[in-house]
């Protein structure tokens, strides 16, 4: 999965910032169609990341049954929220 296709797939653009405000409650909406149809755990992964850097990603231990992959996600949501290392 690529972010740039993922995207495209969901809300028509690599651009998120030039998307109108219904078009990514509608793409929201589909990644959340997805992610409870998907049996991958690669890409139930990446759409939940996806949603959680959109800000409206599902509560992770209704999505995930596995352990590891709680972990995984809560070690992504730090990743994500933290503050890129100075030079």
């Amino acid at each position: 999965m690529q972010f740039d296709d993922q995207l495209r797939r969901y809300f028509g653009r690599t651009d998120i910032d030039a998307v109108p405000a219904e078009a990514i409650a509608a793409g929201v909406e589909r990644m959340r169609v997805d992610l409870g149809l998907e049996k991958d755990r690669g890409r139930r992964f990446a759409l939940w990341c996806l949603l959680f850097l959109i800000g409206d990603a599902p509560d992770l231990d209704t999505i995930f049954k596995d352990a590891a992959d709680r972990d995984a996600a809560r070690n992504f949501m730090d990743l994500a929220q933290s503050d890129p290392p100075l030079d």
